[in-house]
């Protein structure tokens, strides 16, 4: 994976733009590895097995994509048990925007978590789900022990993306005027990363990967934006990101 300490730029093109419609298009074959999450087998690397596993590794949540429910991430939940993280769903339902009384779920489904282990709590976010996770560390620092979001629209214009039309048409509020007042713009107190791709069809990769002050690192992954929550190549750069966080954090 390549990373940007923050501050640094990819220039290669202007990426603060939504995607072009051509771009999108290569989005749709990778739907099939989202739906078909469920149902795969895990593969882990021998660089993934946990063979000494440390007991106090951070229990890690889990919150999908708009329009994408849990069984979306199935696959990087079970690929994170076998690689010997304790990984929960968010059990939000069906994701269809920013809502209080979901925003009320993914809090207590933090309390839940944070509680069995008595420990804080790794959140995951893909996508708009990546929003829930920010805000729930804004506000509970407390019981989280970092924040990684992938393709996650948490900065710059909030029509820079391919879904703020349909985001509008199955919501009662526009993508500028959420009934939630947090910022997700504004960096968690807690170690926060940013997962991000120059190949992402839906969101500008520039509002995914933040600008300066947003996010403790920038990671750059070759990965369209289906293929975050559900391919291989994404589930294992997380995995070893929160094996190489678990790490640095005994060191």
């Amino acid at each position: 994976m390549a990373q940007y300490a923050k501050g640094q730029r990819d220039t290669r093109r202007d990426d603060t733009l939504a995607p072009s419609f051509g771009t999108w298009l290569k989005e749709l074959p990778n739907l099939p590895i989202i739906w078909s999450s469920p149902v795969r087998p895990v593969r882990l690397g021998s660089e993934q097995r946990p063979a000494d596993t440390p007991a106090n590794r951070a229990p890690v949540l889990v919150f999908p994509g708009i329009l994408s429910n849990d069984g979306a991430t199935s696959l990087m939940r079970r690929t994170l048990g076998a690689a010997g993280f304790d990984a929960y769903p968010g059990k939000l339902g069906v994701v269809t925007g920013i809502k209080e009384a979901v925003f009320a779920k993914a809090q207590a489904r933090l309390e839940e978590v944070h509680a069995r282990h008595e420990k804080p709590v790794t959140l995951v976010g893909i996508s708009l789900g990546g929003l829930y996770a920010r805000v729930l560390a804004q506000r509970h620092p407390e019981m989280v022990a970092r924040v990684v979001t992938l393709g996650t629209p948490f900065s710059g214009d909030r029509r820079a993306n391919n879904a703020w039309r349909l985001y509008e048409a199955i919501n009662d509020h526009s993508v500028d005027n959420p009934p939630l007042p947090d910022d997700p713009r504004q960096k968690p107190p807690v170690r926060t990363i940013a997962i991000w791709s120059p190949l992402d069809g839906v969101v500008a990769p520039a509002c995914s990967r933040g600008e300066e002050g947003e996010c403790d690192l920038a990671i750059e992954v070759p990965d369209k934006h289906f293929q975050f929550s559900a391919s291989r190549r994404s589930i294992n750069h997380l995995v070893e990101l929160l094996i190489a966080e678990e790490e640095a954090g005994r060191d």
